[in-house]
């Protein structure tokens, strides 16, 4: 499978339920891509549904920006025409930090979000991390679950970190370059 194959290709998992539209009808296969300026105006009204005080699109394009140089890396996922997640890796020595994992309230639940940390493990692998981060608001219990599945546990907590004073819980996977890392992430991949 080549590089490009594996940024874009359908996530179709082996449960029939796994995309299934709001009328319940199977729908089209989630599509993992590398993030472009263009997806930027699809992404802002995810963005400003999920983040209390959303990124801009100004701070999308310089993200991007920092892409070309490799010091990021971001996905969107989409469904048919419509863009329904995306996330981003930061690199910072030698270790990889998701800077987010969004999906549109409309499609959550539904495995895109372990669709999109799967495609940025995987690329933190790939880039010989040796550990993963992120924070995540105290209060979100299912995303600390997901962040759970796949290796990462509580590492500390930064007071009031967000915008309305909650605190953040600092979530830290080592390993990253070992075999059992991968092995973690092919059963993910079996279990979706």
């Amino acid at each position: 499978m080549s590089i490009l194959d594996r940024f874009i290709r359908p996530k179709t998992g082996d449960r029939d339920d796994s995309l299934v539209d709001l009328e319940g009808e199977q729908s089209q296969d989630l599509v993992i891509m590398p993030m472009r300026r263009a997806h930027i105006r699809k992404i802002m009204p995810i963005e400003q549904q999920v983040y209390p005080r959303p990124w801009t699109a100004q701070v999308f394009v310089e993200e991007l920006e920092q892409t070309r140089v490799g010091k990021r890396h971001y996905l969107v996922g989409t469904i048919g025409d419509e863009l329904v997640g995306y996330g981003g890796l930061l690199y910072v020595d030698g270790d990889a930090h998701v800077t987010n994992v969004a999906v549109h309230p409309m499609w959550r639940s539904r495995g895109i979000a372990t669709e999109l940390l799967l495609d940025l493990a995987w690329e933190a692998n790939r880039r010989g991390c040796e550990a993963m981060t992120l924070e995540v608001r105290h209060t979100n219990v299912a995303a600390q679950q997901l962040y759970r599945r796949f290796g990462f546990v509580p590492a500390g907590v930064r007071k009031k970190y967000y915008e309305n004073r909650d605190d953040a819980i600092v979530m830290w996977c080592a390993g990253v370059q070992q075999p059992e890392f991968a092995e973690r992430l092919r059963k993910i991949e079996l279990t979706r």
